[in-house]
This record gives C-alpha cells, sequence and structure tokens, in this order.
C-alpha cells in the first residue's frame, strides 16, 4: 500500500504508475483541496461569530504563510458583507502581522518555502486575476520585512510574500474553485442564501475541511447535512467554542483528516479510524468453532468447557470456551415488588398490572431488567476471593423476552476474548453472558468486563 501527502498533480502523476493502475497496489492520498471557510447569514458584523470567523480566516492565512493542506482559500460570505469582511482581514493583519527573518524576535510570518514557490503563487493568483477575480487587498510586488538584525526593507532576494484577498463579480467563476495558491491567499465570495453556499463549496470538488460560523442551529443543520458529503472534517465555529476550538487546521488524532474528491480520499493522524483504513479487511467463513479458532475469540455455537468455575483461573489457566451454567432461580412478585420499592424504579410495568397487561410488549407485571442482571451476577459470581479483580463495565445489553412473575431464569457465562496487558499484572477478560428462562428462551444478553491476574 502507497499512502501520499502532498499536492493533488504529485497524486496523480503517483496513481498513474503502471503497478499501480496494473498491479493492484493499494494506493491513498491526501492532498491540497480548496477549503471552505462559511459565514452564516447570522453572523452579522460586530457578532462573536463574525470575530470568529475573522481571527479565523487570517491565521490559516498566515501560518506557515498560507502553505498548509488545510489553509482556507474560499471564504464564502453573505453578499452584503463582501466588503465587510475584506475591511475586517485587511485591519487585523496589518495591527499583528510582520513579515521577515523568522530570527527576528518580532516577526510573524516567514518566508515561501522557496523562490520557486513565490513564482509558481504569483503565476497562479495572475491566473486568477486573468480568470476574473479583483486584487481587494495587499500586491504582488515585494513587501518590506524585518530582517535578522531588526531592521526593515524590501530585500532585493527571497521568497517574502504579503497576505492576498481576491473577491469576484462571478461567485461560481471555475478558476476561483479550481486554482489554488499554495500561499498567503483567499478568495472572499458573496453568496445569497443558505443553498447558494451550499453549492459554492461544492464546487471545491472535494475538501479536507470547512469551517461553518453561525450560531444558528437550524443554518448548522442545513449547512453540515448540505456540505459533508463534500469535506472530511466540517468545523462548526460559534461564541460558545471559538476559544477552545482546536481550530479549522488543527484536528485532533480521533477526527478524521482526509476528504473526498480532489483531497484524495485518504485519511490520516492517530485515531482508530485512520489505522483501520490503512488495513485490509478480510472476511472469513466457517464452524463457529473454527472462527473462534481462528480469531481468537468466541463465537456463539462454539464448544463451551465446563468444570472448574472459569472464575478460580488466572489468564496462564484461562481458555477461551471455558464457560460455568447455573440453576435455575424463579422470579416472584415480591422479589418485583421489593425491588421496584428498593431502587425507586416504580415504571408501571413493575408495579400495575392492568396497565403493564395493556402495553403490547408485557403480559403483565415483569421483572426489571436491572433486576435480572443484578442476579445474574449473583448466578454466576464465585464469592470467595480469586483472580478476578474486579468487574468494570458491561457492553451490548440486550433485553429480548420479558420475563413475568413466576417465571425462571438461569445464566451460562462463557469467556469471550482474553487480553493481557503487556505493563500490568493482570489482564482483560471478555465473557458472554446469556440469560434463559425455563423454556430454554433467551430473555437477555450482554458481554460483561473483568479485569483479572495473569
Amino acid at each position: 500500500m502507497v499512502s501520499f501527502t502532498g499536492s493533488a498533480s504529485t497524486a496523480r502523476l503517483l496513481k498513474s504508475h503502471r503497478n499501480v493502475v496494473n498491479g493492484g497496489i493499494r494506493f491513498t492520498s491526501e492532498t491540497d483541496s480548496l477549503n471552505a471557510a462559511i459565514l452564516g447569514p447570522d453572523a452579522t458584523l460586530g457578532s462573536p461569530e463574525f470575530e470568529a470567523f475573522v481571527k479565523s480566516l487570517v491565521t490559516e492565512m498566515t501560518v506557515k504563510a498560507g502553505q498548509k493542506c488545510t489553509s482556507i482559500r474560499r471564504a464564502l460570505v453573505p453578499q452584503a458583507l463582501v466588503d465587510d469582511i475584506v475591511a475586517a482581514v485587511k485591519s487585523r493583519i496589518e495591527k499583528g502581522l510582520i513579515i521577515g527573518d523568522p530570527r527576528a524576535e518580532a516577526v510573524t510570518m516567514g518566508a515561501l518555502a522557496s523562490v520557486e514557490q513565490l513564482a509558481d503563487v504569483r503565476a497562479t493568483v495572475q491566473a486568477m486575476l486573468d480568470a476574473g477575480g479583483e486584487l481587494a487587498y495587499g500586491s504582488l510586488d515585494a513587501p518590506a520585512v524585518t530582517r535578522g538584525d531588526g531592521s526593515v526593507g524590501v530585500p532585493e532576494h527571497g521568497a517574502f510574500m504579503a497576505p492576498l484577498l481576491l473577491t469576484w463579480a462571478d461567485p461560481g467563476a471555475l478558476a476561483a474553485h479550481s486554482l489554488e495558491a499554495f500561499g498567503p491567499v483567499c478568495s472572499v465570495i458573496g453568496y445569497h442564501d443558505v443553498g447558494d453556499a451550499i453549492r459554492l463549496a461544492a464546487l471545491g470538488s472535494g475538501s479536507l475541511v470547512a469551517t461553518l460560523a453561525t450560531n444558528d442551529a437550524e443554518v448548522a443543520r442545513e449547512v453540515v447535512a448540505g456540505i459533508a458529503a463534500h469535506h472530511g472534517r466540517v468545523l462548526v465555529l460559534n461564541r460558545e467554542d471559538a476559544r477552545t476550538s482546536t481550530g479549522h487546521g488543527s484536528p485532533v488524532p480521533q477526527l478524521v483528516h482526509g476528504g473526498p474528491g480532489r483531497a484524495g480520499g485518504g485519511e490520516e493522524l492517530g485515531g482508530m479510524r485512520s489505522v483501520l483504513h490503512h488495513m485490509q479487511c478480510t472476511a472469513v467463513q466457517g464452524s463457529p468453532n473454527m472462527l473462534t479458532a481462528v480469531t481468537g475469540v468466541w463465537h456463539t455455537g462454539a464448544d463451551q468447557h465446563f468444570g472448574e468455575h472459569p472464575f478460580g483461573k488466572n489468564l496462564a489457566a484461562l481458555r477461551v470456551g471455558d464457560a460455568v451454567k447455573s440453576e435455575l432461580r424463579q422470579v416472584t412478585l415480591a422479589d418485583i415488588t421489593a425491588f421496584a420499592n428498593s431502587t425507586g424504579d416504580t415504571f408501571y410495568a413493575h408495579t400495575d398490572e392492568k396497565a403493564a397487561a395493556a402495553n403490547p410488549f408485557f403480559p403483565g407485571i415483569v421483572a426489571h431488567g436491572y433486576l435480572l442482571l443484578s442476579w445474574a451476577a449473583g448466578l454466576f459470581v464465585a464469592p470467595e476471593p480469586g483472580p478476578v479483580l474486579a468487574n468494570y463495565g458491561l457492553e451490548g445489553a440486550r433485553f429480548i423476552k420479558p420475563v413475568a412473575a413466576g417465571d425462571s431464569i438461569r445464566v451460562t457465562l462463557t469467556a469471550k476474548k482474553i487480553t493481557a496487558r503487556e505493563t500490568d499484572e493482570h489482564g482483560e477478560v471478555c465473557w458472554d453472558v446469556v440469560l434463559h428462562n425455563q423454556d430454554d428462551e433467551i430473555v437477555a444478553t450482554y458481554d460483561v468486563l473483568t479485569l483479572v491476574e495473569k
């Protein structure tokens, strides 16, 4: 498998290699994209969302001199606010941005990666201007910069570039949504309504990330649902999370970092989703015994080993499939009533015969599901001290058939999965638990998790 991070053009070149095309090599890429930031129609001038939007836009334009695959390339804003956004961005840049030699303490933005990169960015901006874009802020000329000694001047050499904002008379102009100047460059594009903003965002043909600045829940729902298919990640920015959000360009490992279409279709970072993305998935068919042998996880229907109580075995002795089966225990109306009174769970299905019988799911008064779980523990737990140290949770609990007063239950506990921790003197055991009634019908199932001595 080849996983690539870089430019879309390089990804296309690699993807065309004969061993990818004809040899079956899996190829995945995370590439540059024309990421958008959308200012919601409710985020008027002076609102917290407007301010957060401007701050995020300037940050993404200037960090690493805009040379990030997650940088904001398109600011989609209500048509009436285009000039206000340009003015606000201009003001924030001029108040806090100092371009120059990073060795100078005051400098906040350095040069582009190379003079060749500078030439590429200038050429792309010129192509955008030729295609209908207008320079709303900034200049293609070399900016005055702060030198390493603190002096200021226009350098004869170097790859310094000042931030640029473009505007477009035609919001749908192809160049605005297809050309990427990989530097401190962004287009401010006006939209008419929420549906128009969704349409414009999609013209990017697939992006890594989009930011939506809004405090209107309905706008958030409509926009996120509308753009999700075109983005790997969407940040909804408002007054509640503006101070604590990791930001447009800084996902945390648990989030998808990648995107569809032009963005390459790949995923990165450290979450389990990313790990699984880079693994091959193989389906295995077989009998429960064979599946248990192959996977190391007990499957329903596989052999069970009854004998010594498995709670008396440490991890060295315990095997997948070791099991214990209890005797039947009858549930009485007095038991149900006592549990209802002691817990305060007096839901009518456990306390009112007439109302319970009128419920389509119940034959009359039935036992609490949690009463059954508690009794199940009493039926399978070995009371004396042993290698089982603690119960630390249940997973996948399902109550399948109601248990009425007069019914009986029994429990079967089977070691399902054993995980020995590398650094501890104990490991984890997942146990399959099945509750049957007196007619051998399944009434409840779940997994119980325990910590067991090695």
